[in-house]
């Protein structure tokens, strides 16, 4: 399979998904639709609890000693979340749904439009999140470029065929303008992995998925509403988390 196929299967998957969830969506019952949104939050700290796991990390530990891997993903959550505010990325991925909403979507006026507005952000921001945080996305886009199999993309592209129909159930069509984020950060990740040339160290990429980890915990707590935790602020965590690595490797080495 050419490198960025399965990143369109995975494109298809959340599209279909998502006209499924509309469509049972109309005939379901608020209760019925929180219910499914708790749900989708439960398994989403599962995922990120197991993700968050690498912690712990054989890899990670032998590369830069046993007390720095925490301070590693603690780190690399400030900085990410200090360069992200900066950069007001939560503000901007909120804009972007917004503008796609406006342009995707019949006009309407008075209240009405903007509990629809608002419902439809919600959903294109929490399943961007959902689908472009979690370590299949990392990895498996980057394996993709790198020619070694996209097994890991098509597995994703299942999982997140059935989560776009539990959103789009509760939040609608926002869910389906995701596929962007997907074709834009899946890519982009595919397009890294042709230009490395090799995987990334075991060690960075344990450092990675634990702060991916975090960030899911982030999406949960507001699937579950629970708090708005800021996520997008927090998306550079999996840039400087492999700097930190290298940082902490020198210092242990």
């Amino acid at each position: 399979m050419l490198p960025g196929v399965a990143s369109l299967v995975n494109v298809t998957t959340v599209l279909v998904g998502a006209t499924i969830g509309v469509l049972l969506g109309n005939r379901l019952p608020v209760r019925t639709r929180d219910v499914v949104t708790d749900a989708l939050g439960l398994v989403t700290l599962l995922i990120a609890a197991t993700s968050a796991m690498e912690v712990l990390s054989p890899d990670l530990s032998d590369r830069v000693g046993e007390s720095a891997p925490m301070l590693i993903v603690l780190g690399s959550l400030l900085v990410g979340g200090i360069i992200g505010s900066l950069l007001r990325l939560e503000s901007r991925v909120e804009h972007l749904g917004a503008w796609l909403q406006v342009r995707l979507s019949a006009p309407r006026g008075g209240t009405v439009e903007s509990a629809a507005r608002e419902r439809f952000v919600e959903g294109f921001v929490i399943s961007s999140l959902v689908f472009c945080t979690g370590p299949l996305t990392i990895l498996g886009s980057l394996n993709d470029g790198l020619g070694n199999g996209a097994d890991q993309i098509l597995l994703k592209s299942v999982l997140d065929g059935f989560a776009a129909i539990a959103f789009a159930a509760s939040f609608g069509w926002g869910v389906a303008a995701s596929a962007l984020t997907i074709v834009v950060i899946q890519g982009g990740l595919t397009l890294a992995g042709l230009a490395l040339g090799d995987v990334l160290p075991d060690a960075q990429l344990a450092a990675i998925t634990a702060a991916g980890g975090l960030l899911l915990v982030g999406v949960g707590l507001r699937l579950l509403r629970i708090r708005e935790i800021p996520v997008a602020d927090l998306l550079p965590a999996l840039l400087v988390a492999p700097l930190l690595v290298e940082v902490a490797a020198a210092v242990h080495g």
